[in-house]
């Protein structure tokens, strides 16, 4: 008994389109016809249907069925290939089901990058959205550190930060700067690279900058730029006291040294003058320039450019 195209397609599991596409890439051999012009399949044809059907399903690529069919030297690399393609796939699905399941179970922002997890599905949708902007830029390092300071308990000041209004008066934007210089120090101090943004940013240190510049400018408010401006210019501030407080002690120290060197100086000049006289009067010439003053002018001109560095 024979079939016709549609019934060995339904045999197969399968349509008569992809049958009529499987002749045309070669893949199945066109049976013969019958006296009235219409193909008539025999029981070879779906098998070979149903081979190739079956490696489709585990999803080797057309152009490849004929080498796998054949085990030629290409057919283990092709399903290599394939199983190393289905295992990321496998590992990207989990990470999704991992996602959703934050979303659903743990209360976790769909608005958010999943690194954040629920730490701060309760921002305002403001601040969820500069979040969202310095993704594009952070090391996963930076924003595990960002994920840390969400996931502890928040102060007031926090809070009133992201409450705060156009008409905040002068004393409540001073308030606010100061405790927000002071969480600053904190942070620095425990993750020194956060306060450098080519460290913490995996982006073009130029782009780093515009895309925090517009996020602030694009997702706060006036009187929040006016408290993160003065919260900068208090932290300036005290770099600049430690580093004219760093300078002095530069200078103290170079002073001492400079001491301990004049006096060992004098005595080794003392010393040398007497035996350049003594030579002098044997020999009846001048006696040589003094270089320990020429060491010193190199040593405070050392001292001034490092006081100036700092």
């Amino acid at each position: 008994m024979t079939w016709s195209t549609r019934q060995v397609a339904e045999l197969a599991g399968t349509t008569l389109k992809t049958v009529r596409h499987y002749h045309k890439l070669g893949l199945l051999e066109e049976p013969e016809r019958a006296a009235n012009g219409y193909k008539r399949y025999g029981v070879k044809h779906l098998v070979r249907l149903m081979g190739i059907r079956r490696l489709v399903d585990l999803g080797v690529q057309l152009a490849d069925v004929p080498s796998v069919q054949a085990a030629d030297g290409r057919a283990e690399q092709i399903l290599r290939t394939l199983d190393g393609e289905l295992a990321r796939n496998i590992e990207r699905q989990q990470r999704m089901r991992r996602e959703i399941a934050a979303v659903l179970d743990d209360g976790a922002s769909l608005g958010l990058p999943p690194e954040f997890g629920a730490a701060a599905s309760d921002l305002p949708q403001p601040q969820q959205a500069l979040l969202v902007a310095y993704s594009s830029i952070l090391t996963p390092r930076a924003i595990s550190v960002i994920r840390e300071q969400f996931a502890a308990p928040r102060d007031d000041s926090a809070t009133d930060f992201e409450q705060l209004t156009e008409d905040a008066t002068e004393e409540e934007r001073d308030r606010l700067a100061r405790l927000l210089a002071a969480e600053a120090r904190r942070q620095q101090e425990a993750h020194p690279f956060i306060a450098d943004l080519d460290a913490s940013s995996r982006r073009d240190g130029a782009v780093a900058r515009s895309v925090v510049a517009q996020a602030l400018a694009e997702f706060s408010n006036t009187a929040q730029l006016d408290v993160l401006r003065r919260m900068h210019a208090l932290l300036a501030a005290e770099e600049h006291d430690e580093g004219e407080e760093r300078a002095e002690r530069m200078v103290r120290d170079g002073r001492a040294g400079r001491d301990r060197a004049d006096g060992e100086g004098r005595v080794g000049r003392e010393r040398a003058d007497g035996r350049t006289k003594s030579a002098a009067a044997a020999s009846g010439s001048d006696p040589p320039p003094d270089r320990t003053a020429t060491a010193h002018r190199a040593a405070r001109a050392v001292t001034t450019a490092t006081r100036r560095a700092a």
